[in-house]
């Protein structure tokens, strides 16, 4: 491992001085490769799909592990994507000259070596080899077991790109030792790492988070919420709240607790369970949504869960002030929406929700790199430093100040 992260550590030195075109060549050919041998990946995708229902695991999982040759072009569309993006390495952030003559300049830099643990979507291999490419640093991969075929096919493709650029293939690598020892040494490794993000469950961060030496960014859970308040177009949120929920619910940025206005709940609830119902959602709800509709009363554990399933529960709340409170008590700090016509409480949902991403009348599903124009993302940090929500490019970049004398010595 000593020798993996040495390896690693000197890649960085020549992947943080790439120039752009070089960088962008090597993107487009590794997306050109991953069409190519998309059979090759499908056949180890089929194993892990395999393992994925013999063992049990949820829908929701197995539709994560899932891949196929329109899934496959979608990765090799997000790495054309990130190559296209605005060069994120060697920007004049600011500059100025100081009273001593001294000419000052703050300058985008790379991170270095970033080792990045995850589970379940292999998809996320070569999204986060494309973003560290693109943005200068070394990637070290650390992926969850149930997607090991997927993730070694992926990565060894991505490998074979590299070399055949003349680069060292350490630039991309999986974490040789991907036992839970494996993980417990590299976060500590600060001498050789200089960031580590995790995405996935709660046990998997908190892990993380207790554990590490290396400076951590998380990708939390997502307890996403949608307020639907008194002055809502109704037929906006029933639209709002279905996509939100079902289009895909095991994914991180779903709706897992849907808020209404008391005034109009017994308009809304009504419609917007009919709706959910016809999608196979379970639904739970508080006391007083358990008189205007039959769902399963909800308990306290729910408000605080993030389902990963198609499961809603439902809470009538006083207006926008008891809706920010709850959102603020429960919610995973991810992404959060408010559906209203009403200009003054749009604002103030928007301002107090504590959030990465606050939406108004609009799904919590857009909350994802590729839909905030990145082309993917290394993770969406539920952290407020050094970055916050979906981490493209620019997120994988520090700074350095370059400072241009000429002879000046200080009295």
């Amino acid at each position: 491992m000593i020798e993996f992260l040495q390896k690693a550590k000197e890649a960085s030195g020549i992947i943080g001085n790439l120039d752009t075109k070089t960088k962008n060549n090597l993107l487009n050919t590794i997306a050109d490769m991953l069409v190519v041998n998309a059979p090759m990946i499908i056949s180890g995708n089929k194993i892990d799909i395999k393992n994925a229902k013999d063992n049990n695991l949820s829908s929701a999982l197995v539709d994560r592990l899932f891949l196929d040759e329109e899934r496959i072009e979608g990765m090799a569309t997000a790495l054309r994507e990130i190559a296209a993006l605005t060069e994120p390495v060697g920007k004049v952030i600011d500059g100025w000259i100081t009273e001593d003559n001294l000419k000052i300049e703050k300058v985008s830099v790379p991170i270095g070596v970033i080792g990045v643990i995850y589970e379940s979507r292999p998809n996320v291999t070569s999204d986060v080899a494309g973003l560290c490419i693109k943005s200068g640093n070394v990637a070290i991969l650390k992926g969850g077991k149930e997607a090991q075929n997927s993730n070694e096919a992926i990565a060894k493709i991505i490998g074979e790109a590299i070399e055949s650029q003349g680069l060292p293939k350490e630039m991309v690598s999986l974490l040789p030792d991907s036992s839970r020892e494996g993980v417990n040494f590299l976060i500590k490794q600060d001498k050789y790492v200089d960031l580590i993000i995790p995405r996935g469950g709660e046990t998997l961060i908190r892990h993380v988070s207790k554990n590490a030496s290396v400076p951590v960014v998380k990708h939390d859970k997502g307890l996403c919420h949608t307020y639907v308040d008194i002055d809502a177009d109704l037929d906006d949120a029933v639209e709002i709240s279905l996509n939100a929920k079902t289009q895909r619910p095991g994914v991180c940025n779903a709706m897992e607790t849907m808020l209404v206005h008391k005034d109009i709940a017994h308009d809304f609830i009504p419609k917007i369970v009919k709706e959910l119902e016809e999608k196979g959602t379970e639904l739970r709800g508080c006391t007083t949504t358990t008189t205007i509709a039959n769902v399963t009363l909800a308990n306290e554990e729910d408000w605080d869960t993030e389902y990963l399933a198609n499961i809603l529960s439902i809470k009538v709340v006083e207006d926008v002030k008891e809706a920010v409170k709850h959102v603020n008590k429960y919610g995973s700090g991810h992404s959060e929406c408010i559906v209203t016509k009403n200009y003054e409480n749009g604002e103030t949902f928007l301002n107090e929700v504590d959030a990465a991403c606050v939406y108004i009348n609009a799904s919590t599903r857009f909350t994802d790199g590729g839909a905030f124009g990145f082309g993917a993302e290394v993770g969406i940090s539920t952290n407020k430093l050094h970055s916050r929500g979906p981490m493209g490019i620019n997120d994988l970049t520090t700074y350095k100040f370059k400072i241009y004398g000429h002879g000046q010595i200080r009295g």
